[in-house]
């Protein structure tokens, strides 16, 4: 791993822990913390100051003086420019470490839990080339691109080593012409290796660009969808289930590991032919599709329309399933049934206040958190523990290998 250095000296810096976004936490000789992106615990390094507060600082790294023997050169010739990935310097297991470390941290200090006994976390099959979905943002010359680390400055990239390799080569198939009027480009693979664009911009005349392969193609822009070539959908195989992704629709970019969160769920959830449950953020049907077979009632709620289509779909067979359309906060407060089992999927920003309170309103025996954010986990989890909910068991998925987020799925049972 090259690191700049060009004669320049800087702080003295011994890493001790890991903390969440990527970083890693030492001491200044004040005693004030500094955070530094692409180091490792008991690293010693010198770095640059880039930002003071009052309380902590942030730091530069410009040399290594000893390294861990556990760091490894990056696969990637963007990294430390591009802020996609943040631990391709850190061998596998001990990223898998640092995620298990930095999850207890968080619910240690935010959710005001003291032992969280956090399971070692669970690996992902590949930890290269994983992703079904990725998006890419435009360069002002209207290159493929991602945005620079910790800024809003998009970087042309000419390789990527965490996507489908079949989206690698619908990348470099991509005749994008410069001026182009949109925001994002999405690009999504499925089971069958069907490759879907999704061109994502202001409401319009969908855009002109050549691919020279088939592939499915869709312009989003607000609520309006036009379907340029191909299917409006990908089929996403999960176990012998094949699941229908409508191109708005949100699905997790990594296919084996949600079979392992669906797998968990049906052993360490109560479920029986007399059970009642509620799925809050459902989505597509992923873990609704596994779960309403094994019980006597299951009520959806999710607000994309687009996932709400997908999920009639994919359940269209149980005659046992309810979905509300509409956001949390407008249809929990109007239900009134009792729940036995509650699974929450919530997007990175956690629960808002109002959905919280109506969860602790219905009271279900046995809560399921689907999080992919550990801060807002343990915010919402210390509501949970101060409104009569124990934590029973909480394990880690590593969805996202070479990046510091953690996606987790924690079982709470009412007291």
């Amino acid at each position: 791993m090259s690191v700049s250095n060009d004669g320049e000296t800087g702080i003295r810096v011994v890493l001790d822990t890991y903390a969440y976004g990527g970083e890693s936490i030492g001491r200044l000789p004040d005693g004030r913390a500094i955070f530094i992106p692409y180091t490792l615990v008991d690293e010693h390094v010198q770095a640059k100051l880039v930002e003071q507060k009052r309380g902590y600082t942030r730091g530069e790294l410009i040399r290594i003086d000893k390294e861990s023997p556990s760091r490894v050169e990056p696969r990637c010739t963007h990294f430390m420019a591009c802020g996609g990935c943040h631990y391709q310097h850190m061998s596998y297991e001990v990223q898998l470490q640092a995620k298990r470390v930095i999850l207890e941290d968080q619910l240690r200090r935010i959710g005001d839990i003291h032992e969280p006994d956090v399971e070692a976390v669970i690996p992902s099959p590949k930890i290269w080339n994983y992703r079904n979905h990725v998006k890419f943002h435009l360069t002002s010359k209207s290159e493929l691109g991602f945005m620079r680390g910790r800024s809003d400055i998009v970087i042309p990239i000419q390789e990527c080593h965490i996507i489908d390799e079949a989206l690698n080569g619908l990348k470099d198939l991509m005749d994008i012409e410069e001026g182009t009027q949109l925001n994002d480009i999405g690009m999504r693979v499925g089971s069958a290796q069907d490759l879907m664009l999704i061109f994502e911009g202001e409401p319009g005349d969908p855009p002109n660009i050549g691919v020279e392969v088939p592939v499915s193609a869709v312009h989003l822009s607000g609520e309006s969808e036009i379907v340029i070539s191909g299917d409006d959908h990908v089929f996403m195989q999960v176990f012998d289930r094949e699941l229908r992704v409508s191109a708005g629709s949100f699905f997790q970019v990594n296919t084996p590991m949600a079979e392992a969160m669906v797998t968990h769920l049906l052993n360490n959830l109560p479920l029986s032919a007399g059970l009642d449950v509620i799925e809050v953020f459902s989505g597509v049907g992923l873990f609704s599709a596994f779960i309403a077979p094994e019980v006597a009632r299951l009520v959806a709620i999710e607000q994309s329309p687009s996932a709400c289509e997908d999920f009639v779909i994919n359940l269209d067979e149980q005659d046992n399933v309810e979905l509300y359309e509409g956001a949390a906060e407008d249809v929990l407060p109007h239900l009134t049934m009792d729940a036995d089992v509650m699974i929450v999927d919530p997007p990175r920003s956690g629960l808002s206040r109002l959905v919280r309170d109506n969860i602790l309103r219905m009271s279900p025996r046995i809560l399921a958190y689907v999080s992919c954010d550990p801060p807002t986990l343990a915010r919402d989890g210390r509501r949970f523990k101060e409104g009569g909910y124990v934590l029973r068991r909480i394990t880690p998925f590593d969805l996202f290998p070479q990046t510091y987020h953690i996606e987790s799925i924690s079982i709470w049972e009412k007291r």
